[in-house]
């Protein structure tokens, strides 16, 4: 962003242009049309900065190329002239010794050797030993690697396989357990009304409760020692009931009846006040 501001600069446009120019002129083009934006000059600049280098580098060693060729070709006369100075022309050499000569440069190329000094073949064949033993050394590792990969890859098949057996039963139950998973659910919402409905009938049981008096303290053995205080009482009253009923033959006396009636009264009420005190000490003792 810092080299934007510069990018405007006319001289930096102007070599720019020239650069594109140069370009497009050795492919035999024309500079194609765009708009020579701050963004587009900076980028263009400092490519053509970089291409100039290259070129520039490039040059360089073509002519070091060059110059090395020039040398090597004139090297080579001077040899070729002193072979055939001493009668060792290749035109004036046997097939074999020329086959022979070409099979050693083969080799020395091969060897990178620019000589034909002995030592520099023992050295080359040291270095291409050493080469070797660090490829066999590499070889051997890939081998190692690959023997664990293999294995790897035979144990990931073989659970690959288990787990595709895995889903296949999976799958395979899907179908039970969709059924099954339907029958506990038509189970639930059959749970789930009756038990909205034992909710219900137990609200107007406890409300039918409320009505009659009933409280927690009235328990089963209250209400069994109450039947047998009932049972004594009518014992007890079934004497006056009968004398009651014995006063119906009685001669139709007023004032006699009157008397009797009154005292029956006062049997009955006395029989009431006591059953009503058998009830409180029974409700008294279950507290």
């Amino acid at each position: 962003m810092a080299d934007l501001p510069a990018a405007s600069d006319p001289t930096r446009i102007a070599e720019v242009k020239a650069w594109l120019s140069s370009q497009f002129d050795a492919v035999g083009k024309d500079v194609p049309e765009f708009e020579y934006t701050p963004r587009a000059v900076a980028y263009l600049h400092n490519l053509a900065t970089l291409s100039q280098s290259k070129t520039h580098a490039s040059s360089i060693v073509a002519n070091d190329f060059r110059i090395k060729a020039s040398e090597y070709r004139s090297q080579a006369a001077r040899i070729r002239e002193i072979l055939e100075n001493a009668g060792l022309a290749q035109e004036s050499l046997q097939a074999n010794v020329v086959a022979s000569a070409q099979v050693l440069a083969n080799v020395a190329n091969l060897l990178n050797v620019r000589d034909t000094e002995s030592s520099s073949f023992l050295v080359a064949m040291g270095d291409i030993s050493l080469r070797k033993t660090g490829v066999e050394e590499k070889r051997a590792k890939v081998q190692k690697e690959f023997k664990v990969l293999l294995d790897f890859t035979r144990k990931a098949i073989a659970r690959l396989t288990y787990l595709k057996r895995t889903l296949a039963q999976l799958e395979d139950d899907v179908a039970p357990c969709e059924a099954q998973m339907e029958n506990w659910n038509t189970n639930l919402h059959v749970i789930a009304s009756k038990e909205q409905q034992y909710l219900q009938q137990h609200a107007n049981y406890k409300a039918m409760l409320n009505r009659r008096g009933y409280t927690p303290d009235i328990s089963h053995g209250v209400l069994v020692q109450m039947a047998e205080h009932r049972k004594e009482l009518e014992k007890t009253t079934k004497p006056i009931m009968d004398t009651l009923r014995s006063y119906q033959d009685l001669p139709p006396d007023k004032a006699l009846a009157a008397l009797a009636i009154e005292d029956k009264k006062r049997q009955y009420a006395a029989a009431e006040k006591y059953l009503e005190d058998v009830l409180q000490s029974a409700l008294a003792t279950s507290e």
